[in-house]
């Protein structure tokens, strides 16, 4: 896919993953719009970059949404749909009742997974109109190997696995020019998990493997650990299971 010349919303965009998204698109002769709920970040990404063109929106509100379209529709509109924009609500354990538990389980539905159909259904008809065009979904290593300290957070991010492989067969079938790709990133060292100490990559190599793999259009884009814990979990799927959930995480799930 070429990406130079083209108009790329990014939700997400002020900090971590979708700043530098934002700016490594712009490096390579792209139009990047960014949304993002906090005002303080987008001012200062727009001033760190000012090619940006930055949008106050919270990807888990309709309204939000519905606002975002008419904004973007009056400025041309897109050719890529980045749906970067994520949410990881502080593990709690299962066995436990807590209603803060499954209000935590709510949002990141709203926004990993229900904000994500929202955007795509608002914009579709404006990416098909365009002679070549993309979606671009963000999973996870987790939507392979499920973490039992982010249960809930594993799940919003299986649901968007699949919906997205099912998205991508529905637009192959309808003979639609909406590229579907799939992005499982690793743990990446952003401010959502500063304060652990696993293996991260940076938000930098991230996003270079995400446009060499939109160059080549792999429409599923593996990368780092992400690759390994794949070919492991299809022949080894107990063992991956335990590398990715050590024993050390029985004591962290006990009250």
């Amino acid at each position: 896919m070429d990406l130079k010349g083209k108009t790329i919303l990014i939700t997400g965009g002020g900090s971590g993953i979708g700043l530098e998204a934002a700016k490594q698109f712009l490096e390579i002769g792209a139009k990047v719009i960014i949304t993002g709920r906090n005002k303080s970040r987008l001012d200062a990404a727009k001033k760190a970059y000012p090619m940006l063109i930055a949008i106050q929106s919270d990807a888990g509100n309709e309204d939000d949404a519905n606002a975002l379209f008419d904004k973007v529709n009056e400025l041309g509109g897109i050719d890529i749909l980045y749906n970067n924009a994520g949410v990881g609500v502080p593990p709690k354990n299962l066995g436990i009742s807590n209603d803060d538990h499954y209000k935590g389980a709510t949002y990141e539905m709203e926004v990993n997974y229900l904000g994500v159909i929202r955007l795509n259904n608002l914009f579709m008809e404006m990416l098909k109109s365009r002679q070549e065009s993309a979606i671009i979904n963000t999973t996870s290593i987790l939507s392979i190997v499920p973490s039992l300290i982010e249960a809930t957070y594993s799940a919003s991010k299986t649901a968007l696995a699949f919906y997205t492989k099912s998205l991508r067969a529905h637009l192959w079938i309808l003979g639609a020019s909406v590229k579907v790709f799939e992005l499982l990133p690793p743990l990446v060292d952003t401010d959502m998990v500063a304060d652990r100490d696993d293996k991260k990559i940076s938000p930098e190599k991230l996003v270079k493997g995400l446009i060499n793999g939109l160059r080549k259009d792999h429409y599923t884009i593996r990368i780092g650990d992400t690759k390994l814990v794949y070919i492991f979990n299809r022949l080894f799927p107990k063992l991956t299971f335990g590398l990715i959930n050590p024993k050390k995480i029985n004591a962290e799930l006990k009250p």
